[in-house]
């Protein structure tokens, strides 16, 4: 789920070299395409080389996709709604055919994204596992699952705060980053973790980190995590706990892929003291059978 340290995460793999990074792309059909939102590397998106060259070679450019049509096919399948149908047995054959279609783009993109980029592993930071139950359709055992789990207390303190959104353009319908409520973000924290694991029981090729563990320890967890996926360059992060950054082409995310330079890796407990108390009692009760699964 959103709010869990995944971006830093997907910016640390990036700086790998046999790895690219493209952010949140469940979100580019519609901010990119659409709304001409920035790329990571600060221009926007219809002004940047990398992203230009990806749809020349994916699409034969970026105007041969119908954007509307595509998002109207991505609320068809890309919904929670569908996961019961589409994550065992035989979905129905109008479902599947569309899931079909939509998961195309997505190939074709990654595909693009690797030969445009040279890289052999591709990072897409989507956090919908809807979308994970769908490229699972497509790639079975070739589609790798980095399921990031935060305590549900911290990530619903996250989601309560108003953060502005700047790669937003005039055009953009999210001015902000989204805002939930504590007691929606316990639900959507129970749902979207149980899919992760669900997907995991089902064999698809998964690593659990815990944001905590990532964040006391980074050297070793990050060492873990890019053997995973399939790297076995050198880590970025030094043994103090800091990494540095360099720009890249990530399309949607936190406002953190555009840090360039020295980060430090280290634990943000805010929630302790910013959270209320009620709020606080809420997430725990609504998430307890689950925390108790992912060890908080």
């Amino acid at each position: 789920m959103g709010r869990s340290g995944s971006t830093l995460i997907e910016r640390l793999l990036g700086e790998l070299s046999e790895v690219c990074s493209v952010g949140e792309v469940v979100h580019m059909w519609r901010r990119s395409l659409v709304d001409d939102e920035v790329c990571g590397c600060g221009r926007p998106f219809g002004a940047c080389d990398f992203w230009h060259a990806v749809g020349e070679e994916a699409f034969g450019g970026w105007d041969r996709v119908d954007a509307p049509a595509l998002l109207d096919l991505k609320a068809s399948v890309d919904r929670t709604r569908y996961i019961p149908l589409l994550i065992g047995g035989r979905p129905p054959a109008a479902l599947a055919e569309r899931v079909d279609r939509y998961t195309d783009f997505y190939d074709r993109l990654y595909t693009a994204v690797a030969q445009v980029s040279g890289s052999s592993v591709i990072v897409d930071s989507s956090k919908h596992a809807s979308l994970a139950v769908c490229l699972r359709r497509r790639y079975g055992d070739r589609l790798r699952l980095l399921h990031v789990v935060r305590d549900p207390r911290a990530v619903a303190y996250s989601w309560g705060k108003r953060v502005v959104r700047p790669d937003a353009t005039p055009s953009s319908p999210e001015k902000e980053m989204a805002r939930y409520s504590p007691g929606r973000a316990a639900v959507q924290w129970m749902v979207q973790n149980a899919v992760l694991a669900e997907l995991s029981r089902r064999g698809t090729p998964t690593r659990r980190v815990r944001y905590e563990d990532f964040a006391a320890d980074p050297e070793r967890e990050f060492r873990a995590i890019a053997e995973f996926a399939g790297s076995g360059g050198a880590t970025p992060i030094g043994p103090d706990g800091a990494a540095r950054l360099s720009p890249g082409h990530t399309v949607s995310g936190n406002p953190l892929r555009f840090s360039t330079g020295e980060v430090e890796v280290r634990p943000d407990v805010s929630w302790r003291g910013g959270l209320e108390p009620h709020s606080r009692l809420m997430v725990s009760a609504l998430t307890f059978p689950a925390r108790r699964t992912f060890g908080y």
